[in-house]
């Protein structure tokens, strides 16, 4: 069998890059993989997800009350810190925690730090 160079075609450089991919994904293999089973879960009564509280009179302050103490429901100190250049801590007793898990507003005032304090709301 001959071959002459006039069959040969160019690719294009579209063509080229995607030949290229393709070859290079060949020999790939993807897997997707998850831990444990696949029900979400998260506390009873609630969502399981982090609550952000809004910080008066911020300047770089952030409460965050994470779904695992959510979950545990129980009193927490929160270092409210976040980008400021000095911190503030908020307390929370349980019945806080289940309030804030259950999206009820509960509104807090934080230490007073360098001067001036915060009031911290979870909605």
């Amino acid at each position: 069998m001959q071959h002459n160079l006039e069959d040969n075609r160019a690719l294009s450089r579209r063509e080229f890059t995607r030949e290229s991919v393709l070859a290079l994904l060949a020999g790939v293999a993807i897997t997707i993989t998850a831990c444990g089973d696949d029900k979400p879960t998260g506390p009873s009564g609630g969502s399981g997800t982090d609550v952000n509280g809004v910080v008066s009179a911020n300047h770089g302050h952030r409460a965050t009350v994470t779904g695992v103490q959510i979950t545990a429901a129980n009193a927490v100190s929160l270092d409210i810190r976040g980008d400021a250049d000095h911190t503030h801590t908020v307390a929370l007793t349980g019945a806080q925690i289940a309030q804030i898990g259950n999206r009820q507003q509960v509104a807090v005032t934080s230490t007073t730090d360098v001067g001036h304090q915060h009031t911290v709301t979870f909605n």
